[in-house]
Formats: C-alpha cells, structure tokens, sequence
C-alpha cells in the first residue's frame, strides 16, 4: 500500500499477526510497534537520546495539550515539532478526542467540536476538526488522527450510535480540512462500542474512505480484557491487510501480546513511565514495586536480563532509596528501564512471529507475568519504608 507520504508492508505473519514496516517521512518504523507517549512533546523525564539507546522508533504527542501550551503556531514558527523537541524518528499524535473523554466536566461536545476549558489559563476553547487537523499538520507530524468521540463504558446502545455517527461527520470534515497530504497522513478511528453490527458498519464506512490507517477506538475505558480483546479482533478483520492497525491506549504487556495476535501493528500508553514515576518496574521476572522493605539489602540489579543502562549501573537496594529520598534520579532510571523493556519485549514479538504460531504462543504463556505484581503484598500490603 503506497499514500501519499506513507506506506505498510507485511513481512511475515504468524496466523493473524503481522510482521511489517510502517515507512514514514521520518524513516521507518518496525512492526508491532510501542510508541512511548510524550504528550506535551517530551517523554517524561528522558530524552531524546535516551529514548533511541533504548531502540523506540516512534513516540506519540498529543495535539490538545500541545494547542494549549505552547501552541502549534509557536512551534511551527520554530521549525516543527521534529526540531522542538529534538526528535528525528516519526511522531503521531493524538486528536484530542480522548480529552473530551477524560477531562469532563471541563470539555463538552456538540455537533461543532469539543469545548474544553484549557488546564493552563482556564479559558474555554472549542477544538474542532478542522482545528484538530490545522494543528496537527501545522506540527508537522508524520501521522495525525481523526477527531473522534470517545464514550465512557458501559453506555446504551443510543448513546454509542450517536457518537459513532457523530465520529464518522467529524472524520469526513477532518478529510476536508487536510493542507499537507504529502507530509502529514491520516487515520480514522474506528468505534462502534461493544456492539457488533455498529462497529462492522463503522469499520465499512472508514474502509470506503480509503485512509491512510486504521486505529480501534472505543476499548481500555474500563472494559474487562475479555471483552475488549473481541472487539480488536472483530475490528481487525473488518480493516484492510495493507494498511496499519493501532490499538490506542493499550498498554499492559500482557495486551500488547494479545492484541498483536489479533492483528494489531501499533500500540500506546503512559504504563511505562507513570509506572517508573511510582516505583515500578517491568521486568523479566515479573513487575517489581521498589518501595517494599524486601529491596532494602538488594544487591541484584533490577533486571538481570536487561542491558540499559539503569540495570547495566545501579541495585535494586539503590534505586529504592532513591525513591524513598524522593530523588528525581529513582523515577527517570524507573521509566528508562521501563521504556527499554517495553521496546525488548517488542522486539521478541517480531523475532516469535518471524519463527511462527507456536514462537508466538510461548510468548503469550510468558506475558501475564510481566502484566502483575511479582508479590501480591507489594500492591496490597504496607510498605516498610524504613
């Protein structure tokens, strides 16, 4: 498949699983993919340099909060969000439509846009879709989303075809309003809710449109994982196989792993350095909360598997006494172990589906261990902070 300024291809599979490359202005891209998220242009706490020793590709902004500080118009003055933030590899960003999900009361949506009271000065701003696509392109961004509606679950069934419907008159103004088709692709988002025949008929209508790609909207807003893997899988089949599938906001290992067998190339969430933030770290032997008393004396670094630089350089027993001193370093060498395993755990999906079904069924078996605290008291219990 061949756009305008970007195009997928599918090097091996391993039932629906693909193994592809998503090539971009900004060179290409590896699939599956974890974008780490750096919403106000930075990945919280590490930089750019970090984030390429630690093999990411590709990183996900937000255009919201970046409209709202500093402004698009600023940073497209200074060069382009590329140049702003020190980053040469691709950037998607968001379209803001989580926002009027997850900053309500503060943002209202009509049939115009999402209304939102801006978190910096207070002042109410209405985002539209053609504001949502100036913004976006004006960053100068390899991909850009649709503005979308995304609804809280459980919601009826009249409440998801009106903001379904609504999705898809957004996504076609979003299509009016693109400048910069050659610098700038665009995905819609395909929603649906939980009902079947909404989200096959949605997912027709954005075929037909023939988009850039296809991200699945609608799920990880509170759904049991069950129910919320049905809806990727049904979602992916209905997609073409030569355009890229992203699962928006999906972030558990165990998630990613299920939903690259369902056929998805793309995934992001904040997990991995929120985590870091508050003393946790992903590793091989399960997820470790550093704060606990049991660290105290612990020689071992924090991942004997892993080879960056926080396991590379510092004990577990270290860096839990920089979380309890409250030491910025703790939460940064969390979050870049944290990143570095999410791009390890990457790389073994591609190598499992490259070796096939049972590589890649081995690696499902492995995953939930990574997705859960290694000790229960850890996440329940007391934590001695001594």
């Amino acid at each position: 498949m061949a756009t305008r300024c970007l195009s997928f291809e599918t090097r091996a599979t391993a039932g629906s699983a693909r193994l592809g490359t998503l090539s971009t202005p900004h060179g290409p891209v590896s699939t599956p993919a974890f974008m780490p998220v750096g919403t106000a242009g930075t990945v919280k706490g590490l930089t750019p340099a970090e984030l390429r020793d630690c093999k990411v590709a590709m990183v996900l902004s937000n255009t919201f909060h970046l409209w709202v500080r500093p402004g698009h118009e600023r940073v497209g003055k200074l060069g382009g969000l590329h140049r702003f933030m020190c980053w040469d590899g691709p950037i998607l960003t968001d379209s803001g439509g989580f926002q009027a999900f997850s900053l309500k009361p503060d943002a209202k949506v009509s049939e115009e846009g999402v209304r939102f009271r801006s978190p910096v000065a207070g002042d109410w701003r209405m985002l539209t879709p053609e504001i949502a696509v100036e913004i976006q392109e004006t960053l100068g961004v390899d991909v850009a989303m649709a503005l979308d509606e995304c609804i809280e679950w459980p919601a009826d069934r009249a409440r998801v075809v009106d903001s379904t419907q609504r999705t898809t008159r957004w996504l076609r103004r979003c299509l009016g309003a693109r400048r910069r088709p050659e610098r700038t692709a665009l995905f819609g988002i395909v929603q649906g809710g939980f009902h079947e025949d909404l989200r096959r008929e949605h997912a027709d209508v954005l075929v037909d449109l023939d988009l850039d790609g296809y991200a699945i909207g609608g799920v990880s807003v509170g759904e049991p994982q069950a129910q919320m893997l049905d809806a990727v899988a049904l979602s992916t089949s209905l997609l073409p196989s030569d355009r890229p599938h992203y699962l928006m906001g999906v972030g558990y290992p165990s998630d990613i792993v299920e939903g690259v067998v369902r056929g998805v190339d793309l995934f992001d969430c904040v997990l991995p350095t929120r985590s870091g933030r508050f003393g946790e770290a992903f590793t091989s032997v399960g997820r470790l909360v550093l704060k606990h008393a049991r660290f105290r004396d612990d020689a071992e670094p924090l991942d004997p598997a892993c080879s960056c630089y926080t396991c590379r350089s510092f004990s577990r027993a270290y860096l839990r006494h920089l979380l309890l001193g409250k030491e910025l370093l703790g939460p940064r060498l969390l979050s870049l172990h944290n990143v570095a395993f999410y791009q390890g755990l990457m790389e073994r999906i591609r190598r499992a589906i490259a070796d096939g079904t049972a590589a890649l069924d081995r690696l499902r078996g492995e995953a939930h261990r990574w997705s859960v605290p290694l000790h229960a008291e850890d996440s329940t219990g007391e934590l001695d902070v001594s």
